[in-house]
């Protein structure tokens, strides 16, 4: 798997120097500084604004286990990790579960409200395609990705309502996903499986806060989207907000697909050239603006996961010292003592 995961990333950064390199260095490189840093800041608050959103969708299934805080900085760090580091979607996840521990969400909980919380997203990324493609089938009905989008949505939708199915029975193949996840994420062993799998079943008989934490979900879709549709504003690019959601929601379908791909490197920028050319966006700008989301995910996620280190450092010095004040205060008594 590693090795299917090394050659992914090297294949993955060669297509996208390649298309930078075949549409033109110099031509892609005056297209992103055409942002400029006010632009490239506004940007950056945007992103933090939908991830603050985010972190209110994994709140709002579980609100009283935790400080709200607890769940937006777990998802910062999990978007974080998704988005700048080589890892799996898994790792991603794992890493956010420990950071929302870290600010006090329950073990459990906070392994449990994660799975449901990517179901929810996923389902609310479903919705966010279908929108999508009926902007492209009104504007473009000719173009052939119409037929392959409606497709994967056949496919797709009951892939996860079985996903759900799976979660809410229990089944051994989530007992021994969700003790793989609580084994590497949660403070004790994968034995916490069974009352995370509790906690996975509390969370769905509570159907007010599964349709609250989907409809935030796809806002917070819809919301990447305007702050694309802003990028290109700062480029000097007039391409209406309904293309640039159909743009966007295709491109994170396509994402979804090439999954194994680490952060889609090369996936994203050919799929922002292919997509773009479809709406009248030119090569450079699609690939501008690929990089632009790439340098704000680093301006983001590189001191994002530089604190939580040091705070996961910090609780580690601590456990250290308290487990040496402890053995100072009942010292071993001497060999041979009564």
């Amino acid at each position: 798997m590693r090795t299917i995961t090394v050659l992914s990333l090297i294949g993955g950064v060669l297509l996208g120097t390649v298309l930078i390199g075949y549409f033109g260095f110099g031509a892609v490189l005056h297209a992103l500084l055409s942002v400029r840093w006010t632009g490239f800041l506004a940007i950056i608050a945007c992103q933090l604004g939908v991830i603050a959103l985010l972190g209110l969708c994994w709140y709002a299934l579980t609100p009283h286990s935790a400080p709200l805080l607890a769940f937006i900085w777990g998802r910062l760090i999990r978007d974080s990790a998704s988005e700048i580091l080589p890892l799996s979607q898994l790792g991603g996840f794992v890493m956010g579960v420990r950071a929302a521990t870290l600010l006090g969400a329950p073990g459990p909980v906070a392994v449990a409200s994660t799975i449901v919380d990517v179901t929810m997203e996923m389902f609310a990324q479903l919705g966010y395609t279908a929108l999508g493609l009926g902007i492209l089938a009104y504007e473009k009905p000719d173009a052939p990705l119409i037929g392959w989008t409606a497709l994967g949505l056949v496919i797709a939708l009951p892939a996860a309502i079985g996903f759900v199915a799976v979660q809410r029975s229990g089944l051994g193949i989530v007992e021994r996903a969700i003790a793989r996840i609580a084994k590497q994420s949660v403070i004790g062993s994968a034995a916490l499986a069974r009352p995370i799998q509790e906690e996975i079943r509390d969370i769905y008989v509570h159907p007010h806060a599964l349709w609250l934490g989907g409809g935030l979900h796809l806002a917070a879709w819809i919301a990447s989207s305007v702050q694309a549709w802003i990028a290109l504003r700062f480029m000097g690019i007039d391409l209406g907000l309904a293309s640039v959601l159909a743009i966007e929601s295709l491109l994170y379908a396509i994402r979804s697909v090439a999954f194994a791909v680490p952060n889609a490197l090369g996936i994203q920028e050919g799929a922002y050239v292919m997509l773009g050319a479809a709406f009248g966006l030119t090569p450079e700008t699609a690939l501008a603006l690929s990089l632009l989301k790439r340098a704000r995910d680093l301006a983001i996620g590189v001191p994002a996961l530089l604190a939580w280190q040091m705070l996961e450092s910090g609780r580690l010095l601590g456990r250290r010292i308290s487990v040496t004040s402890r053995s100072s205060q009942h010292p071993a008594a001497p060999m041979g003592s009564e």
